[in-house]
């Protein structure tokens, strides 16, 4: 007789915490999110910590990418935090949200092509 092996049935959002590109493109989303809800850039942070050292090559320039994604964008919300108090400081606030959804965009974009980033240090888009 033979001994049937069952592989339990592929559910959906297996495998988004492993550092494949289904990883990247949730840390993308979760970045546009922390735009309304900051933790969710927090969670989106930690994955790619967690992922970047296992990750494939191309794969890792996207980490990268989002990892200083998330820390520029927090410096700029500061340095624009302080500028408030002399009212130029929520053009900060508007000119990081837009550089962050641009640098997402690029982002969604080259993991959908399974292109890497060109230079995932820049600090512009």
């Amino acid at each position: 007789m033979s001994d049937p092996q069952t592989t339990p049935p592929k559910r959906f959002g297996d495998g988004w915490m492993d550092p494949t590109r289904n990883n990247v493109i949730l840390i993308y989303i979760l970045y546009l999110v922390s735009c309304v809800i900051f933790i969710a850039g927090v969670i989106g942070l930690i994955s790619a910590y967690m992922n970047r050292d296992k990750a494939e090559g191309w794969l890792k320039t996207h980490y990268t990418w989002a990892i200083r994604t998330f820390w520029i964008a927090l410096l700029f919300s500061a340095i624009s935090f302080v500028l408030t108090f002399v009212i130029i400081g929520v053009f900060g606030f508007l000119a990081t949200a837009v550089w962050v959804i641009v640098r997402v965009i690029i982002g969604l974009q080259k993991v959908n092509r399974s292109e890497p980033i060109e230079r995932p240090e820049s600090w512009l888009v």
